[in-house]
C-alpha cells in the first residue's frame, strides 16, 4: 500500500473492518482488535493513526512491530493468520498495517495474565466480548453440515414473538416461552445455525431476528 492509498483508507474512519491505534502501548489490549476481526468479517488494524484520523506514524516501527507480533503470539489462541505491511510517511516515520482475514478456525480467544480466555467480535467500530451464544455459534459453524431441528411449541412461540417485536433476546424468549434460559439459548443457537435466525451481537445483550431471505 502506498501513502496515497493509506490516506484514502484513513479517510473512511474506523468501522467494522478498520481500527486505528496511535501507538503499540498496551499490546495485551490491542490484540482484542485482532481477535475480533478474525472472529468477524476480517479487517485492518493501523498502528500510527489516531482516532481523529491524524496519521502521525511510528518513529521506531521495528520496536512496535516486535511488540505487537509477540503479543499476538502470546495472547491469541488458536493461532491467527495475518499479513503485515509498512507504509512510509514523508518524514520517515512509518505506519504498520495488520491485515486480519476472517478466520475459519474461530472462535479465537485472548488469554489474559491469569490464563482466562475471552473471545471478541466486531460490532460497528468497537470490539466487544462475545457472549456464550456467539461463541457456540462460531464453534459449531465450523462443522459445515446441515442443521436439523424440530418445529415444536417453543419454536412456534418464538415465531409469534418475532412477528410482534422483530427481535428477541435469550432472556425475553425464555420468559415468554416459560422455559429455562439454557433451553432458550440452545434453541436460538440452533436456529441461527439452521439459517432461520440471524444473531446481532452487542456489548450489552445479543439480539436475534428472522434471517433475511
Amino acid at each position: 500500500m502506498d501513502l496515497r492509498s493509506l490516506k484514502e483508507l484513513v479517510r473512511q474512519g474506523e468501522g467494522d473492518r478498520l481500527e486505528f491505534k496511535l501507538k503499540s502501548n498496551h499490546p495485551e489490549r490491542i490484540v482484542r482488535e485482532v481477535v475480533a476481526f478474525a472472529n468477524s468479517g476480517g479487517g485492518k488494524l493501523l498502528i500510527g493513526v489516531g482516532d481523529d484520523k491524524t496519521i502521525k506514524g511510528l518513529k521506531y516501527a521495528d520496536e512496535d512491530e516486535y511488540i505487537l507480533v509477540r503479543a499476538i503470539e502470546k495472547y491469541c489462541t488458536p493461532e491467527i493468520r495475518y499479513r503485515m505491511e509498512r507504509v512510509q510517511l514523508l518524514d520517515g516515520r512509518e505506519v504498520l498495517i495488520f491485515h486480519i482475514p476472517h478466520s475459519p478456525d474461530k472462535p479465537h480467544y485472548v488469554i489474559d495474565e491469569e490464563g482466562k480466555r475471552r473471545a471478541y467480535v466486531r460490532v460497528a467500530d468497537r470490539s466487544v466480548q462475545a457472549s456464550k451464544e456467539m461463541r457456540e455459534i462460531m464453534r459449531r459453524a465450523r462443522q459445515a453440515r446441515d442443521v436439523r431441528f424440530q418445529y415444536g411449541e417453543k419454536e412456534q412461540m418464538l415465531m409469534q414473538l418475532l412477528d410482534k417485536q422483530k427481535s428477541v433476546t435469550v432472556d425475553s424468549f425464555a420468559s415468554t416461552a416459560g422455559i429455562p434460559r439454557n433451553m432458550a439459548s440452545r434453541t436460538l443457537v440452533l436456529l441461527v445455525l439452521a439459517n432461520v435466525l440471524e444473531v446481532h451481537p452487542d456489548e450489552v445483550v445479543d439480539r436475534f431476528t428472522m434471517a433475511m431471505l
